[in-house]
């Protein structure tokens, strides 16, 4: 594809990067937050990435690139099998190409399974959008990446697991480093990696640059909230910066021989705790995800699985017996038990542990991951194939400290 129109004003992420520690100034947040697609952050620094591309939910044939400018553009992927890319993706909603924002969400489709990709953002500076006249600026663009993406009909899936990060990005990349040199093809994040949602400058510091540093620029990440992440004043915004399965907070997928179900837990209190001031209803949304499970373990994407996973931030047992647990077991166990689900994988209690069967209970193990603090942090690497599933957490010390291993009965 010939941009040669543009080449001259390009600037790359390398060369704008360094503006990415300068932009921790931004709009007072009672502005940001009133559209934060629009609002620009620190237009004196010129037109730069606020973050590196990342992946997103990767379905059957398809990719999902995501990634923040600091001024509102024009924005498209370019990417192809070789490094001459050829093809062009932009986002349209309702026969508008989505454009003059800077929280971008690109899904490339029509892609080969288990096939390497290469890619490269753009985002062109719009300086006056009026009804009958555009005005462009500047274009900026990513480095050249890559990506794989997923086969549905694989013999095998790995991913990595990572819950209760608080506000620490150096955890996630502390915790990344011991992975190993096992090749894996997702990450899935289960809840609290803050403490409480303040600002766009909280997501891009601690979650989106150590996960684009690490791996998010060539391996897709799924994200589920944790209670904290329902509290403090941008928590409505969150759902911008993530692509799940349908568009919701819980979801779920099949990647090679696994099924994995994903539900949105919410608070740990009553809903009608003063802290909440009667702006939450999670007992209604727990009832409601309820309802979806049922469908969902019903769907022959469930039924046929060789292994069916959950992900849930708060466990359904071997927690603090808290209304938002306790509600979490009356809802969910009686789904889990009846449908037969394999492995149940949570965190909150930031007591890490492997907890079997129990009969009159859960007929499922339950996995818990650690906590924040040094010497609790965990990292999970699961494994499957069409006749087994093994599972392994090591301590941020590099000892494993839990395993299960799963045997197909399907």
């Amino acid at each position: 594809m010939n941009n040669s129109n543009h080449s001259s004003n390009r600037r790359t992420f390398l060369k704008s990067a360094t503006g990415l520690g300068a932009l921790a100034t931004v709009l007072p947040e009672t502005v940001l937050t009133k559209n934060p697609q629009v609002v620009s952050p620190n237009p004196d620094k010129g037109h730069v990435f606020l973050t590196e591309p990342y992946l997103q939910y990767a379905g059957p044939g398809s990719m999902t690139v995501r990634w923040i400018a600091n001024l509102p553009s024009y924005s498209w992927v370019e990417y192809g099998e070789t490094d001459s890319l050829g093809q062009k993706a932009h986002s349209v909603t309702d026969g508008l190409v989505d454009a003059y924002n800077r929280i971008n969400g690109i899904t490339l489709r029509g892609l080969k399974p288990g096939t390497t990709y290469q890619y490269r953002v753009y985002s062109k500076e719009i300086t006056d959008f009026k009804p009958y006249k555009l005005t462009y600026g500047q274009t900026i663009e990513s480095s050249l990446l890559r990506f794989k993406t997923p086969n549905e009909q694989s013999d095998a899936v790995s991913c990595l697991v990572l819950n209760d990060v608080h506000d620490r990005p150096e955890t996630i990349t502390h915790l990344l480093g011991l992975k190993g040199n096992d090749p894996f093809d997702f990450v899935f994040l289960n809840g609290d990696l803050f403490d409480y949602q303040t600002d766009e400058q909280q997501l891009i510091d601690h979650l989106l640059t150590p996960c684009s540093a690490g791996f998010a620029k060539e391996t897709p990440f799924l994200f589920v909230r944790g209670n904290h992440e329902t509290r403090g004043k941008y928590r409505s915004e969150l759902p911008q910066y993530f692509s799940n399965p349908g568009g919701k907070c819980y979801y779920s997928y099949t990647w090679g021989p696994v099924h994995f179900t994903v539900i949105d837990t919410g608070e740990d209190k009553p809903d009608s705790e003063p802290v909440y001031a009667g702006i939450v209803d999670f007992d209604a949304y727990r009832q409601e995800q309820g309802r979806w499970v049922e469908q969902v373990m019903q769907s022959p994407a469930f039924k046929k699985a060789k292994f069916r996973v959950v992900f849930m931030h708060i466990p359904t047992f071997h927690h603090n017996n808290w209304h938002g647990p306790m509600h979490c077991q009356k809802v969910f166990t009686p789904l889990f038990n009846k449908h037969k689900i394999d492995l149940c994988i949570s965190g909150h209690t930031h007591k890490y542990g492997v907890h079997e069967p129990v009969a009159h209970q859960h007929h499922y193990p339950i996995i818990i991951g650690g906590g924040s603090k040094d010497g609790t942090r965990t990292i999970m690497k699961l494994k499957a194939d069409r006749k087994d599933l093994h599972l392994s957490m090591l301590l941020d010390d590099g000892k494993e400290v839990g395993n299960y291993h799963l045997t197909a009965k399907r």
